[in-house]
Protein backbone atom coordinates (compact mmCIF):
# COMPACT_ATOMS: atom_id res chain seq x y z
CA UNK A 1 0.00 0.00 0.00
CA UNK A 2 1.46 3.48 -0.98
CA UNK A 3 1.79 6.60 1.32
CA UNK A 4 -0.89 7.85 -0.69
CA UNK A 5 -3.58 5.24 0.08
CA UNK A 6 -2.51 5.47 3.58
CA UNK A 7 -3.39 8.88 4.01
CA UNK A 8 -6.87 8.34 1.71
CA UNK A 9 -7.57 5.95 4.53
CA UNK A 10 -7.00 7.78 6.90
CA UNK A 11 -8.93 10.81 5.46
CA UNK A 12 -12.10 8.53 4.77
CA UNK A 13 -11.95 6.61 8.44
CA UNK A 14 -13.39 9.84 10.06
CA UNK A 15 -16.13 10.33 7.50
CA UNK A 16 -17.02 6.22 7.27
CA UNK A 17 -17.25 6.76 11.18
CA UNK A 18 -19.47 9.76 11.20
CA UNK A 19 -21.99 8.15 8.60
CA UNK A 20 -22.08 5.19 10.75
CA UNK A 21 -22.79 7.35 13.91
CA UNK A 22 -25.47 9.25 11.40
CA UNK A 23 -27.55 5.59 10.46
CA UNK A 24 -27.36 4.43 13.89
CA UNK A 25 -28.72 8.05 15.37
CA UNK A 26 -31.21 8.64 12.53
CA UNK A 27 -32.14 4.27 13.65
CA UNK A 28 -32.61 5.72 17.09
CA UNK A 29 -35.31 8.91 15.66
CA UNK A 30 -37.27 6.15 13.76
CA UNK A 31 -37.64 3.59 16.27
CA UNK A 32 -38.41 6.21 19.00
CA UNK A 33 -40.92 8.03 17.07
CA UNK A 34 -42.58 4.68 15.91
CA UNK A 35 -42.86 3.42 19.45
CA UNK A 36 -43.31 6.08 21.44
CA UNK A 37 -45.41 8.66 19.38
CA UNK A 38 -47.29 5.98 17.09
CA UNK A 39 -47.57 2.86 18.67
CA UNK A 40 -48.14 4.26 23.03
CA UNK A 41 -50.91 5.96 22.05
CA UNK A 42 -52.91 3.53 20.47
CA UNK A 43 -52.49 1.48 23.79
CA UNK A 44 -52.48 3.83 26.42
CA UNK A 45 -55.80 5.76 27.75
CA UNK A 46 -54.94 8.23 30.33
CA UNK A 47 -57.07 8.48 33.16
CA UNK A 48 -58.89 5.17 31.63
CA UNK A 49 -57.26 1.66 33.02
CA UNK A 50 -60.45 -0.22 31.66
CA UNK A 51 -59.67 0.86 27.87
CA UNK A 52 -55.78 0.48 27.97
CA UNK A 53 -56.70 -3.43 29.59
CA UNK A 54 -59.03 -3.85 26.69
CA UNK A 55 -56.51 -2.09 24.14
CA UNK A 56 -54.29 -4.35 24.91
CA UNK A 57 -55.97 -8.04 24.59
CA UNK A 58 -57.73 -6.28 21.37
CA UNK A 59 -54.25 -6.04 19.73
CA UNK A 60 -51.98 -7.86 21.30
CA UNK A 61 -49.75 -8.37 18.43
CA UNK A 62 -49.65 -4.34 18.32
CA UNK A 63 -48.88 -4.23 22.27
CA UNK A 64 -45.72 -6.71 21.57
CA UNK A 65 -44.57 -4.43 18.53
CA UNK A 66 -44.43 -1.73 21.31
CA UNK A 67 -41.71 -3.64 23.56
CA UNK A 68 -39.78 -4.44 20.26
CA UNK A 69 -39.49 -0.59 19.16
CA UNK A 70 -38.44 0.15 23.01
CA UNK A 71 -35.71 -2.59 22.57
CA UNK A 72 -34.68 -0.93 19.72
CA UNK A 73 -34.33 2.54 21.14
CA UNK A 74 -32.46 1.01 23.65
CA UNK A 75 -29.95 -0.97 21.21
CA UNK A 76 -29.98 2.24 19.08
CA UNK A 77 -29.39 4.54 22.01
CA UNK A 78 -26.42 2.07 22.92
CA UNK A 79 -24.70 2.00 20.10
CA UNK A 80 -25.07 5.64 18.81
CA UNK A 81 -23.47 6.72 22.28
CA UNK A 82 -20.61 4.28 21.55
CA UNK A 83 -20.13 5.83 17.97
CA UNK A 84 -20.12 9.22 18.96
CA UNK A 85 -17.66 8.40 21.27
CA UNK A 86 -15.78 6.72 18.75
CA UNK A 87 -15.65 9.83 16.64
CA UNK A 88 -14.95 12.46 18.50
CA UNK A 89 -12.53 10.90 21.22
CA UNK A 90 -9.67 12.97 19.94
CA UNK A 91 -10.91 16.16 19.39
CA UNK A 92 -12.41 15.88 23.16
CA UNK A 93 -12.10 12.96 25.52
CA UNK A 94 -13.71 14.55 28.60
CA UNK A 95 -17.20 15.12 26.25
CA UNK A 96 -17.18 11.98 24.16
CA UNK A 97 -17.06 10.50 27.39
CA UNK A 98 -20.19 12.37 28.86
CA UNK A 99 -22.03 11.51 25.31
CA UNK A 100 -21.66 7.89 25.60
CA UNK A 101 -22.14 7.90 29.86
CA UNK A 102 -25.72 9.63 29.25
CA UNK A 103 -26.77 7.85 26.27
CA UNK A 104 -26.18 4.68 27.92
CA UNK A 105 -27.99 5.76 31.57
CA UNK A 106 -30.61 6.96 29.09
CA UNK A 107 -30.66 3.84 27.27
CA UNK A 108 -31.04 1.58 31.15
CA UNK A 109 -34.32 4.13 31.97
CA UNK A 110 -35.72 2.60 28.46
CA UNK A 111 -34.76 -0.55 28.82
CA UNK A 112 -36.57 -0.45 32.15
CA UNK A 113 -39.55 0.68 30.50
CA UNK A 114 -39.27 -2.15 28.05
CA UNK A 115 -39.47 -4.25 30.95
CA UNK A 116 -42.92 -2.30 32.47
CA UNK A 117 -44.50 -2.49 28.68
CA UNK A 118 -43.43 -6.44 28.49
CA UNK A 119 -45.00 -6.94 32.60
CA UNK A 120 -48.36 -5.36 30.99
CA UNK A 121 -48.67 -7.25 28.05
CA UNK A 122 -48.60 -10.36 29.43
CA UNK A 123 -50.95 -9.25 32.70
CA UNK A 124 -52.98 -7.84 29.69
CA UNK A 125 -53.49 -11.48 28.49
CA UNK A 126 -53.25 -13.31 31.69
CA UNK A 127 -54.90 -10.96 34.26
CA UNK A 128 -54.02 -11.60 38.24
CA UNK A 129 -56.15 -9.41 40.43
CA UNK A 130 -57.04 -5.99 39.60
CA UNK A 131 -55.47 -6.61 35.97
CA UNK A 132 -56.70 -3.00 34.86
CA UNK A 133 -55.65 -1.14 37.49
CA UNK A 134 -52.27 -2.88 37.50
CA UNK A 135 -51.67 -2.50 33.39
CA UNK A 136 -51.93 1.08 34.21
CA UNK A 137 -49.78 1.70 36.29
CA UNK A 138 -47.08 0.07 34.31
CA UNK A 139 -48.08 2.15 31.66
CA UNK A 140 -47.78 5.29 33.85
CA UNK A 141 -44.68 3.77 35.09
CA UNK A 142 -42.98 3.66 31.38
CA UNK A 143 -44.72 7.10 30.53
CA UNK A 144 -42.19 8.82 33.39
CA UNK A 145 -39.36 6.71 32.84
CA UNK A 146 -39.14 8.58 29.59
CA UNK A 147 -40.13 11.51 31.03
CA UNK A 148 -36.99 11.27 33.39
CA UNK A 149 -34.63 9.67 30.93
CA UNK A 150 -35.30 13.40 28.83
CA UNK A 151 -32.49 14.63 31.82
CA UNK A 152 -29.94 12.52 30.61
CA UNK A 153 -30.89 12.83 26.80
CA UNK A 154 -30.48 16.69 27.44
CA UNK A 155 -27.12 16.03 29.69
CA UNK A 156 -25.86 14.28 25.92
CA UNK A 157 -26.63 16.82 23.94
CA UNK A 158 -24.40 19.34 25.51
CA UNK A 159 -21.49 17.30 25.10
CA UNK A 160 -22.25 16.70 22.17
CA UNK A 161 -22.50 20.34 20.92
CA UNK A 162 -19.51 20.98 22.79
CA UNK A 163 -17.27 18.57 20.46
CA UNK A 164 -18.88 19.79 16.95
CA UNK A 165 -17.22 23.18 18.26
CA UNK A 166 -14.16 21.94 19.27
CA UNK A 167 -13.63 19.87 16.46
CA UNK A 168 -14.22 22.11 13.85
CA UNK A 169 -15.44 19.22 11.86
CA UNK A 170 -19.41 20.74 11.91
CA UNK A 171 -20.45 23.97 11.49
CA UNK A 172 -20.31 26.21 14.96
CA UNK A 173 -24.24 26.69 14.85
CA UNK A 174 -24.85 23.34 15.25
CA UNK A 175 -22.86 23.19 18.23
CA UNK A 176 -24.39 26.32 19.85
CA UNK A 177 -27.99 24.28 18.79
CA UNK A 178 -27.08 21.23 20.03
CA UNK A 179 -26.33 22.84 23.46
CA UNK A 180 -29.42 25.42 23.66
CA UNK A 181 -31.55 22.31 22.63
CA UNK A 182 -30.12 20.32 25.92
CA UNK A 183 -30.19 22.70 28.16
CA UNK A 184 -34.26 23.08 26.38
CA UNK A 185 -34.57 19.34 27.07
CA UNK A 186 -32.97 19.54 31.33
CA UNK A 187 -35.97 22.36 31.60
CA UNK A 188 -38.66 20.15 29.77
CA UNK A 189 -37.87 17.62 32.43
CA UNK A 190 -38.42 20.12 35.31
CA UNK A 191 -41.00 21.59 33.94
CA UNK A 192 -42.93 18.27 33.10
CA UNK A 193 -43.98 17.35 37.08
CA UNK A 194 -43.43 20.98 38.77
CA UNK A 195 -45.83 22.87 36.24
CA UNK A 196 -47.87 19.96 34.88
CA UNK A 197 -50.13 22.28 33.51
CA UNK A 198 -47.77 23.94 31.40
CA UNK A 199 -47.15 21.12 29.02
CA UNK A 200 -46.93 23.58 26.11
CA UNK A 201 -44.09 25.14 27.31
CA UNK A 202 -42.38 21.65 28.25
CA UNK A 203 -42.96 20.75 24.55
CA UNK A 204 -41.84 23.91 23.26
CA UNK A 205 -38.58 23.70 25.18
CA UNK A 206 -37.60 20.41 23.02
CA UNK A 207 -37.92 22.14 19.56
CA UNK A 208 -34.46 23.34 19.46
CA UNK A 209 -33.18 20.22 20.59
CA UNK A 210 -35.26 18.50 17.84
CA UNK A 211 -33.53 20.99 15.07
CA UNK A 212 -30.45 20.22 16.20
CA UNK A 213 -30.86 16.56 15.84
CA UNK A 214 -32.24 16.22 12.53
CA UNK A 215 -29.35 18.47 11.46
CA UNK A 216 -26.84 16.47 13.00
CA UNK A 217 -28.18 13.65 11.55
CA UNK A 218 -28.30 14.50 8.15
CA UNK A 219 -25.11 16.32 8.42
CA UNK A 220 -23.16 12.97 9.35
CA UNK A 221 -25.52 10.96 6.78
CA UNK A 222 -24.32 13.17 3.95
CA UNK A 223 -21.32 15.35 4.54
CA UNK A 224 -19.60 13.23 7.12
CA UNK A 225 -17.45 15.49 8.46
CA UNK A 226 -15.06 18.49 6.88
CA UNK A 227 -11.69 16.86 5.85
CA UNK A 228 -9.81 19.72 7.69
CA UNK A 229 -11.36 22.19 10.58
CA UNK A 230 -11.18 25.72 9.59
CA UNK A 231 -8.79 27.71 10.79
CA UNK A 232 -8.72 30.56 12.96
CA UNK A 233 -8.03 33.62 11.89
CA UNK A 234 -4.75 35.04 12.54
CA UNK A 235 -4.26 38.52 14.62
CA UNK A 236 -2.56 41.11 12.99
CA UNK A 237 0.99 41.66 13.92
CA UNK A 238 1.83 44.55 16.10
CA UNK A 239 3.10 47.96 14.32
CA UNK A 240 6.69 48.93 13.97
CA UNK A 241 7.42 51.27 16.39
Amino acid sequence: MTQHDLSRREELSPIRTARMTGLLYLGLAITGALGFLLIRPRLFTAGDPGATLANLVEHASLARAGVAFELLVVLTQALTAAWFYRLFRTADPLAASGIATFGLVNAIAILISAATLATAAQLALNPVGDAAATVHLLYLVSDNLWGVGGLFFGLWLIPMGRCVLRSGWMPHPLGWILIGGGIGYLLSAFVRYLAPDAQVVADALVYPATIGEFWMIGYLLIRGVRHHAPSKPRMPAPAAA
